[in-house]
């Protein structure tokens, strides 16, 4: 059966036009094509849309909004972005990069997705034409986005504060360098006081789920805590609380709940 294709011109009826059985939102393609191309019979309509909003970056302040069509190469190569390119520059090599976009990567399944690992660490408020939603919300109703099954909506932008000058990190881990698919990923905004002690902290995990995940023990062991190996000794040892490792040909998830620990701890100390 061949495939169609509809381009509108506002995302609104990109969103109207996925009520039809069938239809999926075509960004990127890194991930819908992929399926496509693998058998996915369910698919029988690509739905685009050519709203130039969806590929705006703005900067007001310390707030920065990102259209759901910006790629990851747009995001590496912006000055403003600069907090977050080491995470852009995670996603795969310079082609998929030049194609992959913000939209797309929030519903990539592990262990892809480490964009939307930073995202989450971020604490970003995702903009759908239905409405807006905190990530981590998102991130547990997203199969209903996929599907079109829910909320009737597509992503149009993300948002968030920009954090402090040393407050964010980000790490990947891959056999292959530098665009191996993840063996994990971790991203976290840690914020201290004058005195060095953690006041709040925000933890994503990738591929120790089907999806980003908040470590919330460990977020809570390092409130009061200074970054030192004794200080963080109590957060190291719930990292993998409540996790769920994904086995794929990369790892096991025995693998990278052993290893889990030791790159938490190199990303808090480093």
């Amino acid at each position: 059966m061949p495939l169609a294709l509809t381009t509108c011109a506002t995302a609104s009826e990109a969103s109207a036009a996925l009520s039809r059985e069938g239809a999926r939102y075509l960004g990127g393609g890194t991930l819908l094509v992929r399926a496509v191309n693998e058998g996915d019979i369910a698919i029988t309509d690509y739905v685009r849309t050519t709203d130039p909003a969806l590929s705006k970056i703005e900067v007001s302040q310390q707030k920065l909004r990102i259209g759901a069509s910006v790629t990851m190469a747009m995001i590496a190569r912006h000055s403003a972005l600069a907090v977050i390119s080491r995470a852009a520059k995670a996603v795969g090599g310079p082609a998929v990069r030049n194609m992959a976009t913000v939209g797309g990567n929030l519903f990539a399944p592990a262990p892809y997705g480490d964009f939307t690992v930073a995202l989450q660490a971020l604490g970003a408020t995702v903009h759908t034409t239905g409405g807006d939603m905190e990530i981590d919300d998102f991130l547990a109703r997203r199969d209903e986005f996929r599907t079109h099954a829910g909320p009737g909506a597509i992503v149009t932008a993300v948002s968030f504060d920009s954090p402090a000058e040393g407050c964010f990190r980000f790490v990947k881990v891959s056999r292959v360098k530098p665009k191996g698919v993840s063996v994990l990923s971790i991203a976290a905004v840690i914020e201290r006081d004058a005195q060095g002690l953690v006041t709040a902290a925000r933890i994503s995990l990738g591929c120790m789920a089907d999806r980003p995940m908040r470590a919330t023990a460990a977020e809570k062991a390092l409130i009061g805590a200074p970054l030192t190996k004794a200080g963080i000794a109590g957060a190291v040892a719930v990292i993998g609380a409540k996790t769920d490792p994904i086995t794929d040909p990369v790892a096991s998830a025995w693998y990278r709940s052993e290893v889990l620990p030791v790159h938490f701890g190199r990303l808090l100390l480093g």
